[in-house]
């Protein structure tokens, strides 16, 4: 009937949109299964990480923090620009980071521990000299607790700042909780169990703190290497400015990034707002079966 036809037209032009954005992210695969039996799923089934992980606008933001800020660690970045191959495959390495979230957010306990072994097995050979000779190593329980502080407060900060639902202090401090569990299985002894324990974790990594000349590489490559078009680079711009927002001050000076143009000022907030919106429209969020705000 010809009243179908534009129903059929707006869905068409959003699948394509839909499939669009998620590449351009580097999610050239279809999301995993999620499972809804609370028996067999690694998180709870109505857990805030399945709310927050599920929003793909919000965690572009807190997924380019958390690289920036585990950049600023020398012997976390020794163990990046040493052993990955992120300038030649930055999709094919977005798309692992992602499947990783997806099967441990979503996934049975089957399938998180699968991948948390094939993730420890990896680590092992990711090991070192850093530049100030220092040997480093991936399995290392301190530099998997930067990378955890890093990746829990990012993500979480940024659905805070960008999200749908406000999360009240109890519900960050659930988040913490549950990403704790992934934490020690993947061999942190004790991560931070609320959301303060996470922050306070984050600040006491800042001696530690320096930009290596592998980091200034690997943060000129995050801002400014991999993009496409000219529209994709607009968006990024926006994307990592509102990341560095998300930052603690002395992160954003170790950066160099403490730079802000006007825009960035008056109109980065409300920019970005927009365009998680759009991203969302395109690519809608998870949805949490029973998850309700405390």
């Amino acid at each position: 009937m010809p009243a179908d036809r534009p129903v059929v037209k707006e869905h068409s032009l959003r699948h394509r949109f839909n499939l669009r954005i998620r590449h351009a992210v580097g999610l050239t695969q279809d999301p995993p299964p999620m499972c809804n039996d609370p028996e067999l799923a690694y998180f709870p089934v109505t857990s805030v990480a399945r709310l927050v992980h599920g929003d793909l606008a919000t965690m572009i933001v807190g997924g380019l923090g958390s690289l920036f800020l585990q950049m600023l660690h020398p012997y976390a970045m020794a163990g990046v620009a040493q052993h990955s191959r992120y300038r030649d495959d930055a999709m094919g390495r977005l798309l692992q980071t992602a499947n990783f979230i997806g099967h441990t957010t979503y996934g049975t306990k089957t399938t998180a521990y699968l991948d948390i072994e094939r993730v420890r097995a990896v680590h092992e050979a990711v090991q070192g000299v850093a530049d100030d000779g220092t040997p480093y190593s991936a399995n290392d329980p301190h530099l998997l607790l930067w990378v955890h502080v890093c990746e829990a407060l990012m993500f979480v900060d940024a659905y805070r700042a960008y999200g749908t639902v406000p999360l009240s202090a109890s519900s960050l401090d659930q988040y913490a909780f549950d990403m704790a569990q992934l934490g020690r299985d993947l061999g942190i002894p004790n991560p931070p169990t609320t959301y303060a324990g996470l922050r306070e974790a984050l600040e006491s990594f800042r001696p530690e703190c320096r930009l290596t000349s592998d980091g200034i590489e690997a943060r000129d490559f995050l801002r400014h290497g991999y993009v496409q078009t000219p529209v994709q680079r607009w968006a990024m711009d926006r994307f990592v400015a509102s990341s560095f927002r998300l930052m603690p001050s002395w992160a954003r000076e170790l950066l160099d990034v403490e730079e802000r143009s006007p825009f960035d000022v008056t109109l980065g907030e409300p920019v970005t707002r927009l365009l998680c919106t759009t991203t969302r429209f395109f690519v809608p969020p998870a949805e949490v079966e029973g998850f309700e705000q405390d």
